[in-house]
């Protein structure tokens, strides 16, 4: 049902956002075309995100295998990138039919970004929400979601303890209360931190720093969703050799190399094709990771009892007490990445209201100054960024992943009690000498 309600507010949103403004004209204020795109913006925002918390809280119940979650979170990836290509594939077929009739002395009036280009990314944003509405719609029809299992009512035969295997449920108050989500949280955040203020500024950084014509931001984003999407294969196989905090390190590695490239070099010529390898395959290195994390944090504690006092934690013996009610299993895992998907959005709303501020050209949108001012941009959401993310990270090799709650509120081993003299079943009272 969320996953539904946010395809719609999507496919109802999106294409206004890169559409003109309906009634606006040159001489409209700027405060009223944001207030017409705000609401579109703060709607596609929401749909995006039910989504998207929807299909990730699916991948802890689906597998329980630390290295199938790797595996599936990395296919998710790869049909992720699948999608990016699309887009920018028809980016580029879009901008290259724009641009041929333009010949001559206009030619490089049209390597440029401009008011020409609105109905370019009109008609692109119309075809992207087309396909995205076709297969959301197979998704719908051919995913059955499985019913609630019945609690079944004690009698002579049930346990009186539940089975060793079975694992608390968290509610919300809970992971609250556990470092541990804040640790996993805080390189999330780092992590969307780089990969989406990457991809914001890798067209200014283009167009305005390496004066590349703007067909350029369609074939290097290609050819990072590329090279991500071939090394998310790569990465079931790396982590059960190095396991996921290595495997985490060596994407900052590579991702740490590619800012080091881009402050040393002004000018990158063919090279910009090899940075943009190795920011693809680093992103998709840290971001398949950080999920994985997520899903480790998870874990099995999305099944279970919970009772009508709140508790949410215990045996099945004191589930009966309570008054038991069967928990949907994805609730947990939803508010875990709920809240990472909320962290990370403010995170990058603020960072690019910060870099905005930062901004040196004011009565133009490009001077001569920001033609370095984009190249450090670029140098401090991957460098910059990248060393906090190796900080979140020396805390999880310090305090790995460990829910407390679970060891507190666990049940202490069972053991039978011996019965006593004269009470056992099968025994007779002992006769005095």
């Amino acid at each position: 049902m969320e996953s539904a309600t946010g395809t719609i507010c999507v496919l109802l949103s999106f294409p206004f956002i890169f559409s003109p403004c309906l009634g606006c004209r040159a001489s409209t204020p700027e405060w009223v075309a944001l207030l017409y795109y705000g609401p579109f913006i703060v709607i596609f925002q929401f749909g995006w995100a039910a989504t998207q918390i929807a299909h990730l809280s699916l991948i802890p119940e689906l597998v329980t295998n630390d290295h199938e979650k790797v595996e599936l979170t990395a296919l998710r990836y790869a049909f992720t990138v699948v999608a990016s290509i699309t887009v920018y594939g028809a980016a580029w077929l879009l901008l290259h039919l724009q641009g041929s009739p333009h010949m001559g002395s206009t030619q490089d009036v049209y390597d440029q970004l401009g008011v020409q280009d609105v109905p370019v990314f009109r008609n692109l944003s119309l075809l992207v929400v087309g396909i995205g509405a076709v297969f959301s719609l197979l998704f719908h029809l051919g995913t059955r979601e499985g019913r609630r299992r019945q609690v079944e009512e004690p009698d002579e035969h049930s346990p009186l303890l539940a089975p060793a295997t079975a694992r608390p449920l968290l509610l919300w108050k809970h992971w609250l209360r556990e470092p541990a989500f804040y640790q996993v949280g805080l390189l999330y955040m780092s992590t969307r931190l780089i990969v989406n203020l990457s991809q914001t500024y890798m067209a200014m950084y283009l167009t305005y720093s390496l004066n590349l014509p703007k067909k350029f931001i369609a074939t290097i984003p290609l050819v990072m969703y590329l090279s991500g999407f071939l090394s998310s294969f790569l990465l079931k196989p790396v982590n059960k050799c190095i396991g996921r905090n290595m495997t985490y390190f060596v994407g900052l590695l590579v991702i740490l190399a590619f800012a080091a490239w881009v402050a040393l070099a002004d000018e990158l010529g063919v090279a910009v094709y090899v940075v943009a390898v190795l920011l693809g395959t680093g992103c998709a290195t840290i971001l398949v990771t950080s999920l994985a994390m997520t899903a480790d944090l998870i874990g099995p504690h999305t099944v279970g009892l919970l009772s009508r006092s709140g508790l949410g934690l215990g045996t099945r013996a004191e589930a009966w007490d309570a008054d038991p009610l069967p928990v949907s299993p994805q609730h947990s895992g939803a508010f875990v990445y709920g809240a990472m998907s909320f962290s990370d959005k403010v995170a990058n709303g603020l960072a690019v209201m910060a870099i905005q501020s930062l901004h040196p050209c004011s009565s133009e949108l490009c001077c001569k100054a920001c033609v370095a001012f984009y190249h450090w941009v670029m140098v401090a959401v991957t460098g910059g960024v990248g060393v906090a993310a190796t900080l979140a990270l020396c805390c999880l090799l310090v305090w790995p992943i460990r829910l407390r709650s679970c060891e507190l509120q666990a049940p202490p081993p069972h053991k039978s009690p011996k019965p006593a003299m004269g009470v056992g079943l099968g025994q007779d009272r002992p006769r005095p000498p």
